[in-house]
């Protein structure tokens, strides 16, 4: 069968298979960890079935159930700290001029590019050093070193696409300068602090090294819990919690996005 001149073959570009390389490099090991969260074996390496025992039995586990507690006690109180401190961190870089604005301005987002060991180490110094015993509230002190500089970012990228006269507008119109950020900005960042404070409470629910640093005896997190057990091997129980985690936090991260990008085209 010949094939005309006007006719050409369909042609594969290297950027798509690269990229689809690169996606089952990324997700092929979470689809293999939840086929086998339904395994009905104890061992992940025979298939003997599809069940949702492993699943029911989460809910039933009472050292699973207070990992968790311990979980969104952390991540909602580091968040809702992080969320007012970082708003008004992001305003005070945008609007305000002042000595030391510079340095200032790369202190407060160094938590995002420094690694998690050195925040865990220093943040365990400085308790040391200062004698606090170590709880569940020094696991939010130190989230919300890295949540108030993540919050702070997203809003600040939000600040900068706003138009600074509906201020000025305001206080023309004889609101207070508290007025006019209550009514008028606060609104305008929604947005981008809601977004801002997903993605930390994802970071803060799904943080391991920190945690483990800084934690008191018996206050365990989720993420330490599941490392406690699978020291000793990785049981059908622990792949379950493992996909109901990511399953959590891909959703979270989907309407943190879909939040900023909405509040960008407004």
């Amino acid at each position: 069968m010949n094939i005309s001149p006007t006719q050409k073959k369909p042609r594969v570009v290297w950027q798509a298979v690269l990229s689809v390389i690169m996606y089952i490099f990324m997700y092929l090991p979470i689809l293999v960890l939840g086929f086998y969260s339904f395994n009905q074996s104890p061992y992940s390496a025979t298939w003997q079935g599809f069940t949702l025992d492993w699943y029911r039995k989460l809910f039933s586990d009472d050292r699973i159930l207070s990992a968790l507690n311990n979980s969104l006690i952390v991540a909602f109180c580091a968040v809702g700290i992080s969320a007012v401190l970082g708003t008004l961190m992001a305003v005070g870089l945008a609007r305000y001029k002042f000595p030391g604005k510079s340095l200032y301005r790369g202190v407060a987002y160094l938590p995002l590019i420094i690694p998690d060991i050195a925040i865990a180490v220093a943040t365990l110094v400085f308790l040391a050093a200062f004698a606090i015993p170590l709880s569940l509230w020094t696991i939010v002190a130190a989230h919300i070193v890295f949540c108030l500089a993540y919050v702070g970012l997203v809003v600040g990228s939000r600040l900068n696409n706003l138009d600074p006269h509906l201020e000025e507008a305001a206080l023309d119109l004889g609101a207070t300068p508290v007025q006019a950020f209550i009514k008028v900005l606060v609104p305008q960042l929604m947005p981008g602090i809601i977004a801002g404070c997903l993605l930390a409470f994802v970071l803060s629910l799904d943080d391991f090294l920190i945690a483990s640093f800084t934690a008191g005896s018996g206050y365990n997190t989720l993420p330490m819990e599941i490392f406690s057990r699978i020291r000793t091997g990785v049981k059908p129980d622990i792949n379950a919690l493992s996909m109901l985690l990511i399953t959590v936090s891909a959703i979270v991260a989907f309407i943190a996005e879909f939040m900023r990008i909405l509040g960008e085209r407004k």
